[in-house]
This record gives structure tokens, C-alpha cells and sequence, in this order.
């Protein structure tokens, strides 16, 4: 073999290994916070509230590391788009937007934006969603919700968990 065609031939071998790296290597997400939808907020004490907002982080949190522990996406630090975030906030739910949410995605450079919402119906009856967008063209990805019973920090933690299982089992939502 000669000396161009060995060179010919490890161009082409590391053209097809750096093709192959990156159709594997998982797309990047900026993943919301989770925001309520509290159907029983009029009777909320401020106990309530700081609960609620806790469990609201912690979630949030979970679904993160979850997403990142599981290589199911490259997690995109939110704290860099954190003023757009908090504008984004003011004025309305970061979960029924219209596309806000794609404008955080696109400012943290992710392929991906995660949206995540809580549903309080009581302290017995919850559900939790989760919806993944593209950040470019806004296609719905991904989109499931699961029921919790009980109003606790293991039913909210069970409640990510079990989307992520959804997800990670769905291969064309993390592509």
C-alpha cells in the first residue's frame, strides 16, 4: 500500500470515528425550574408556601443530575441566562410561555429546553409534567405526566424519578 493511500485511508477512518463520537454524545438541555399550578392556593399558609417552594427546588435539582448522572443530556448551566430567566419570570409561567422558554435554551447556546410543572389538585392528588422542546424549531420532543399520592419530599422525588424513567426510554426524545 502505498504512502497516499494509507494517509487517504486514516483521513477517512477518523472522519467516520469523529461522526460517530458526536451522533453519540447527547444534546445539550437547558433544563427550567419546575413552576406550580396550585389549584388550592387561597388556602396556603406561608408555611405552605416555603415548603412548596423548597420541594419546587429539589425537584428541579433532581431532574438536573438525573438528566445529566444518565448521560441523557449535557445539563446547561441556568445561572448564565439568570437576569433573562428572572425577567422571563415576572411576567409570566415559565411552563404556558409561548416560546419563552425557547429564548433561555438558545441564550445558554442548548440544542434542548426542559420544561417541568407541578399540578397541585390537594395534598393527596398531584401530578407532575415534563415537556422537552427543541430549542430552534419548538418541536415537542417529549412530553408525560405522572401522578403522585401525597404531598411529600419522597412522592415530588418518585415523581421526577419516574420521568426520567419515561424519558430515558423514549431513544427518539434524546436525540
Amino acid at each position: 500500500m502505498t504512502h497516499t493511500v494509507r494517509a487517504m485511508l486514516a483521513l477517512a477512518l477518523a472522519f467516520i470515528m469523529t461522526n460517530a463520537l458526536a451522533q453519540s454524545a447527547p444534546q445539550s438541555i437547558a433544563m427550567l425550574d419546575c413552576t406550580l399550578i396550585d389549584d388550592n392556593a387561597a388556602y396556603n399558609d406561608a408555611e405552605i408556601d416555603r415548603i412548596q417552594t423548597e420541594r419546587l427546588a429539589m425537584v428541579s435539582g433532581a431532574l438536573r443530575d438525573d438528566l445529566s448522572k444518565r448521560a441523557l443530556f449535557r445539563v446547561a448551566d441556568n445561572a448564565k441566562a439568570g437576569d433573562l430567566i428572572a425577567t422571563l419570570k415576572n411576567t409570566q409561567d415559565m411552563n404556558a410561555c409561548n416560546g419563552c422558554e425557547r429564548r433561555v435554551a438558545q441564550a445558554l447556546g442548548a440544542s434542548r429546553v426542559g420544561v417541568c410543572w407541578v399540578q397541585k389538585i390537594s395534598n393527596l392528588i398531584l401530578n407532575m409534567n415534563l415537556r422537552i422542546e427543541d430549542a430552534d424549531s419548538g418541536a415537542m420532543l417529549f412530553q408525560r405526566s405522572v401522578d403522585i399520592r401525597g404531598n411529600t419530599d419522597l412522592s415530588w422525588q418518585r415523581g421526577a424519578k419516574a420521568l426520567v424513567d419515561l424519558l430515558a426510554s423514549d431513544s427518539s426524545a434524546t436525540r
